[in-house]
């Protein structure tokens, strides 16, 4: 079975409104998007912590699924009548059907994080069975290791844990980083996150790889400093959490989740604690590690 996608642009105001008159006139589904994603005009959809609310994108892109017999003319006539907005035109492409968990999985792969640690989602065999394959799916919590900002650390810790140390993750998200810390030999290993999904989200990965880790969110997190802190979260974050990841950091950190641009700004944060160094760069984010004073 196929389906029409119908793509139109509409400004910050009349999105909502128009999304709403496009269901209503059959649509089957509707999606909106930044249509300056990937340039300078891009807007963030989410708020960092201390940052100012994110704004309405300025424009728009909507596609909208109907049925392959639909008249994509006479929808987009009813929605514009109906919404009051006005459309100046659009584009129709056909949308074929295909198994999409399996086009999903295809975009997830096996990966070497270092030579004795790989990332292996779970449909796939591990390609070096004899090394440390650790198991993580894509789901509700961030961190597979397909992002730079993950494999920065992932491949810091790899060199850094030497067995017996005892680790905190804070913003664990999937878990994967504290993961990685058990299996390479920590001894203490937990975990943090604001959002209470993704601690469960973490639960789960830690068990179906064998490890014990404690995830909570923040309240609950151990008094007692950790050998060693990661946080890979964004740049505003970590600046305003820095007097709470310093506190609970006894000797090593690494923090991940920064553009090269803001690296200077993030290390003046810690610099009255840690030595900071730009330890590793990838496709424009750093990974900054301290080392208490």
């Amino acid at each position: 079975m196929a389906w029409l996608a119908i793509k139109l642009y509409a400004r910050a105001g009349d999105a909502d409104a128009l999304a709403d008159a496009l269901l209503e006139a059959g649509a089957l589904s509707v999606s909106c998007d930044d249509a300056d994603a990937g340039t300078p005009h891009e807007a963030a959809q989410f708020a960092e912590p201390g940052a100012p609310p994110p704004q309405p994108w300025k424009r728009n892109l909507l596609t909208v699924l109907v049925d392959a017999n639909a008249a994509p003319s006479q929808i987009v006539a009813e929605a514009a009548s109906a919404s009051g907005v006005p459309i100046s035109g659009f584009e129709t492409s056909i949308v074929e059907d295909e198994d999409w968990v399996m086009r999903t999985q295809r975009q997830f792969e096996p990966m070497q994080i270092s030579q004795r640690l790989w990332i292996v989602p779970s449909w796939c065999v591990p390609p070096d069975p004899a090394a440390m394959n650790i198991s993580i799916d894509p789901g509700l919590a961030f961190g597979t290791g397909s992002h730079p900002t993950t494999r920065l650390v992932l491949r810091w810790l790899s060199r850094t844990v030497r067995g017996g140390e005892s680790v905190l993750d804070y913003g664990c998200g999937s878990g994967i980083l504290a993961i990685a810390a058990a299996r390479l030999g920590a001894k203490r290993v937990s975990g943090v996150d604001i959002d209470p999904q993704a601690v469960v989200a973490a639960q789960d990965n830690a068990a179906k790889n064998g490890v014990k880790v404690r995830f909570a969110t923040p309240d609950a997190v151990r008094a007692d400093p950790a050998d060693i802190v990661v946080a890979n979260i964004l740049a505003n974050p970590l600046i305003v959490l820095a007097p709470i990841i310093t506190a609970h950091c006894a000797g090593s950190l690494g923090l991940s989740g920064i553009l090269e641009s803001q690296a200077e700004e993030v290390a003046a944060a810690y610099a009255a604690h840690f030595k900071v160094d730009v330890a590793e760069r990838e496709d424009g984010w750093v990974l900054l590690t301290g080392t208490r004073l």
